[in-house]
């Protein structure tokens, strides 16, 4: 199953808190902890890595906190899920190191190759703005329902050529 880890969730949840106030608003791990109920401890580590990946700017002092080191227009929601998790990977096939018996037999290996370059390219187009704008539920879902009619394509041309008699 496709699912983000909490540490990415907790993340985006973060630079979407961030990316909601105004430019120069900043917050900080025991306010964003109250406020969506996630675990202190986590949510510290979580912003502590998005500083040093560069997304977030750790301010000392009674106004101290977390700000957004770069403009929320800028940032994709991939580039964050790879900072927190490293790599997306829909199945082991597509690493480096893959060493499957079925490869030389694998008939869905294709098919599942595109669909992962577009849930790669659909989270790629989807910015940390795009998360705290009131649109962004409109460009998520037209985003997702790309990737469905992609993904519908893909099966429909891994049954094709599947089939017995064809080519």
């Amino acid at each position: 199953m496709l699912k983000l880890t909490k540490k990415s969730d907790y993340g985006l949840i973060a630079l979407r808190h961030l990316a909601a106030g105004t430019s120069r608003s900043s917050a900080t791990a025991k306010e964003m902890s109250a406020a969506y109920r996630i675990p202190l401890p986590l949510l510290s580590k979580v912003l502590q890595n998005l500083a040093r990946h560069g997304f977030l700017l750790s301010e000392q002092g009674t106004k101290g906190g977390y700000r957004l080191a770069r403009d929320p227009r800028q940032i994709n929601a991939l580039e964050v899920i790879r900072a927190i998790d490293g790599p997306v990977i829909l199945t082991a096939c597509f690493t480096a190191h893959a060493d499957c018996v079925q490869s030389e037999r694998c008939t869905v290996r294709e098919p599942l190759r595109r669909v992962h370059e577009g849930i790669l390219k659909m989270l790629e187009g989807i910015t940390i703005m795009d998360l705290s704008s009131e649109g962004s539920h409109e460009k998520a879902g037209d985003a997702a329902a790309g990737l469905e009619e992609r993904s519908t394509l893909y099966q429909l041309d891994a049954q094709q050529e599947a089939a017995p008699g064809r080519n």
